[in-house]
């Protein structure tokens, strides 16, 4: 055959050597708004170097590489003893070394601790998001520990270490470790309390021995799990170490490794509990309250994780149309598809935009900041994490034929986008959740409504929108049938408000043109035509 049939033309360059932070313009601007002024350079350098580092071929390929060789099980050793160890590729521990040196887990003790490691689990997890479960649940864990002064000395240096060492030892013979978290039952889900496995005292104080299982245990390779069980005070979180500090391991046996839709890179687990040595975290019958704030947390990573989805999927998708042409002309200057553009970068940068103003709550830890949190991490889980998998199909649609071969990524990505969504407590659950706080703590409105009121007057669309949601409000009953539409409607005006007072006027136009004016389809690319689409389109592209 002539090789002249082969010559490729019209095709984009591949995305790759490009710095994923400093080419995110919302982030960037999320990071200098919310960082002191004394912090910023260094903040930014540090976020530029893991940024250059995602962008790299070798961080692509690690990610590649991750997913195509999953996890595999191994439940004994050669000679018949029970090891029940997760392997994974070398491509994983790669990613997770860097997620883990770069910082990941570090952000309860450092100045601006939070913002930068939100910022910097977004630009890192483009890479690859599965490695992202164990990164958050060892973040997470230190609230839940400090409820016991004595743990968090003994673990919180551990799981704040930027050190990764992989393999089973004791905790204290390693410079870092990692957590998992096991709540779920086969009978129960998401209804902890409906737990059956059961936590008998041992003479030491504090010691207990579990009997029972965990239907989804998440990163089984840690080197502890905080989870929980029934005492007899009741339901009560509890450590389980995987090994002992005597150098035996901890009776921990993996069941099997869930096959999943999408997370391949990632193990979760199913794990039986006999005769397993566990600590207890925190008073007897008093675990749901001691594990919230860890349950808080590795919420906020869901609505970071799925921005960090949406980024990626906007980005090859601009990249894509930026140098691909049909019909005449760059696929990026066609009128229809910047519409769809435009639209699908509104999305994330309004996903972005609000993941970064909940870290920075966390770093201001202020009683009316707490109380923002209280109701806003739910509301974002809900609405962030579900506009994530619509984005990414309409991302892949972009790229035509070539978004449907893996080879492109973006099938990758459209598998990966409904977790967030699933983990750490359906839409149901947030939108239940919402409704709690607002019948239990009106510290929590108030904060709410104080934040999206900062933008008032500043768009009419905006000022009728949070009209609308008093308005709702005010009539509580029978609130339950529609708490989907309330808690819709709260993390639209709040993105809202904080693209007003922070967006370029063409993104907070677009946006509140759209989501909150009602001048709308029911699908992406249906923006208002006067708008200034072009603008919107640019300040997402990436230049290589």
């Amino acid at each position: 055959m002539a090789a002249t049939t082969h010559t490729v033309t019209n095709q984009p360059p591949p995305l790759v050597g490009y710095d994923v932070f400093t080419a995110d313009r919302a982030l960037g601007e999320a990071v200098e708004r919310h960082v002191a002024p004394e912090l910023l350079d260094g903040v930014q350098e540090e976020l530029a170097v893991l940024g250059r580092s995602a962008g790299s071929a070798q961080a692509q390929e690690w990610g590649v590489l991750a997913n195509e060789n999953p996890p595999t099980l191994r439940t004994h050793d050669r000679y018949g003893n029970r090891i029940d160890e997760a392997e994974f590729h070398p491509s994983w521990h790669r990613l997770l070394g860097k997620a883990v040196s770069s910082g990941l887990t570090d952000a309860w003790g450092r100045p601006a601790g939070h913002v930068r490691r939100a910022a910097g689990f977004l630009v890192w997890t483009q890479a690859e998001g599965g490695h992202g479960c164990p990164v958050s649940m060892t973040h997470a864990a230190v609230p839940a520990l400090r409820t016991d002064p004595a743990l968090a000395a003994e673990w919180e240096p551990r799981l704040t270490s930027h050190v990764y060492e992989q393999g089973l030892r004791p905790a204290a013979e390693k410079g870092g470790v990692l957590f998992g978290m096991g709540m779920t039952e086969k009978q129960g889900g998401s209804d902890v309390r409906a737990n059956t496995t059961a936590a008998a005292p041992l003479g030491a104080d504090g010691e207990y021995v579990l009997t029972g299982h965990k239907w989804f245990c998440s990163a089984p390779m840690s080197d502890g799990f905080l989870v929980l069980a029934q005492a007899p005070g009741g339901l009560t979180c509890f450590l389980v170490p995987r090994v002992l500090d005597d150098g035996t391991r901890n009776a921990f046996a993996i069941q099997r490794l869930k096959d999943k839709l999408g997370n391949k890179s990632n193990a979760s687990s199913e794990v039986e509990f006999d005769g397993t040595w566990a600590r207890r975290v925190g008073e007897e019958g008093r675990g749901v309250r001691t594990i919230i704030e860890m349950v808080a947390a590795t919420r906020l990573d869901c609505v970071i994780g799925s921005a960090a989805i949406m980024r990626q999927a906007v980005t090859q998708a601009v990249h894509h149309a930026s140098h691909r042409s049909a019909f005449g002309g760059v696929l990026v200057e066609k009128p229809l598809m910047r519409n769809v553009l435009a639209d699908l970068a509104l999305e994330s940068e309004a996903a972005t935009t609000l993941a970064l103003r909940l870290a920075a709550a966390y770093d201001a830890d202020t009683e009316e900041e707490r109380a923002f949190l209280r109701l806003a991490v739910p509301a974002a889980k809900y609405w962030v994490t579900k506009r994530c998998t619509p984005v990414a199909g309409e991302a892949l649609e972009c790229l035509g034929g070539n978004g449907y071969v893996e080879e492109s990524g973006m099938p990758r990505l459209l598998r990966e986008a409904p977790l967030n969504s699933i983990w750490e407590g359906s839409g149901n659950v947030q939108a239940l959740d919402v409704l709690r706080a607002l019948q239990r703590e009106p510290a929590a409105i108030n904060a709410f409504l104080q934040e999206v009121g900062r933008a008032r007057g500043a768009d009419h669309r905006l000022d009728g929108a949070i009209k609308g949601l008093l308005t709702e409000l005010a009539d509580l009953d029978g609130i339950e049938g529609r708490a989907r539409r309330l808690v819709e409607r709260m993390a639209l005006v709040l993105q809202g408000s904080l693209l007003v007072r922070w967006a370029p006027p063409e993104v907070a136009d677009a946006f509140c043109a759209s989501r909150l004016g009602g001048d709308w389809g029911a699908a992406f690319g249906t923006l208002p035509h006067s708008l200034d689409l072009a603008s919107v389109v640019e300040r997402a592209r990436v230049e290589v």
